[in-house]
């Protein structure tokens, strides 16, 4: 028994790895197309990129570990049906069931990874990556340059004539701000955005101020004056995998992920009798569409865990669970069962 479960790993092994590296590659270049796609909002560098890529592989390996595991734990059984070994397995008085448990363990193992992944690894990921997102687009915001065109400084318009980019520098620089009832224009020497206490604030240096309320005309001149944004940052804190998933913000939506990634999660594990079914074969009198039924069965699994928790919420978790079983083992039963 030890040797012959030694003997599908290493073959579950190698074909799990040259499935998996062109699935893995494939879905990572996706993600790195969506992560290119924050250049259009934010500035970022290439470290910064893959900082961002970094952040995505929590789910890339959510969604392509259990995939890959199905195909090549199926594609190893008709291997070797196709080679007749495992007719000698059977031969020899071993049941599927052996085979069943063997494989039983890695699909055990896979799933409490993927549900470890999605509990505990990724709400702390998303804050993280949300956090970051969020401080670029406000840094985004306070890209000046000298242009033609005016910038958005919280509530103000402002104009720059020149700056110097490397020091953060604007000279002859005009200000705008118009409310209901009261007009300011600010024009100064010199200006600079400085970071205090986490605050961003433009600091203006030997300048002028107009104002124009009710009718009422009024100028001052001023050394320094400095002027607050009204941009906040809507930074996140992450306390616990528990408050995150029974927190307020988005709660409907974490539902809906906490009950579709739980489905997914048990996926490997519930699909045992599915890999019997469709892996052991008769070379002979047995020519099944496999990659076909596993594009289905694959392709099935996932619609049902995702359609079916919109209606009945919850009860979707044992409701899938053990209809999916319970079908697996009918068509092991009938493909497999009755035959060794």
């Amino acid at each position: 028994m030890n040797r012959l479960q030694r003997y599908l790993i290493s073959n579950l092994s190698s074909l799990f790895f040259s499935i998996y590296l062109p699935l893995f590659t494939i879905a990572s270049m996706i993600f790195l197309i969506k992560v290119s796609t924050y250049t259009a909002i934010i500035q970022l560098n290439f470290s910064e990129m893959g900082l961002l890529y970094l952040f995505t592989l929590p789910e890339l390996f959510f969604y392509t570990l259990p995939v890959a595991f199905i195909v090549s734990t199926v594609l190893t059984l008709y291997r070797l049906s196709n080679d007749n070994e495992l007719v000698v397995v059977f031969s020899l008085g071993l049941s599927p069931t052996h085979i069943a448990k063997i494989f039983s363990v890695p699909a055990f193992l896979l799933s409490l990874l993927l549900l470890i992944d999605f509990l505990i690894i990724t709400p702390f990921i998303n804050v993280t990556s949300a956090n970051f997102l969020e401080k670029k687009k406000v840094e985004a915001k306070f890209n000046l340059a000298a242009s033609e065109f005016g910038h958005n400084f919280g509530d103000w318009m402002l104009f720059i004539n020149n700056s110097d980019d490397e020091k953060n520098v604007f000279k002859d620089v005009v200000l705008f701000n118009k409310a209901e009832k009261n007009e300011i224009f600010i024009s100064a020497k010199k200006a600079e955005i400085i970071n205090q206490n986490g605050i961003t604030r433009l600091k203006l240096d030997d300048g002028k101020t107009y104002s124009y309320n009710d009718g009422t005309f009024k100028e001052m001149i001023f050394q320094t004056a400095y002027i607050n944004n009204s941009i906040t940052k809507k930074i996140k804190t992450y306390r616990s995998t528990l408050d995150y998933w029974t927190g307020e913000d988005r709660h409907d939506k974490k539902v809906r992920a906490f009950i579709t990634n739980i489905l997914l999660s048990l996926f490997p594990i519930s699909s045992i009798w599915l890999i019997l079914a469709l892996g052991i074969v008769h070379a002979r009198h047995q020519n099944r569409w496999i990659y076909l039924w596993l594009f289905v069965a694959v392709v099935a699994y996932y619609v049902l865990s995702v359609v079916l928790q919109q209606w009945t919420g919850f009860h979707a978790i044992w409701m899938v669970g053990i209809s999916w079983v319970v079908l697996t083992y009918m068509l092991y039963y009938r493909l497999v069962g009755k035959r060794y």
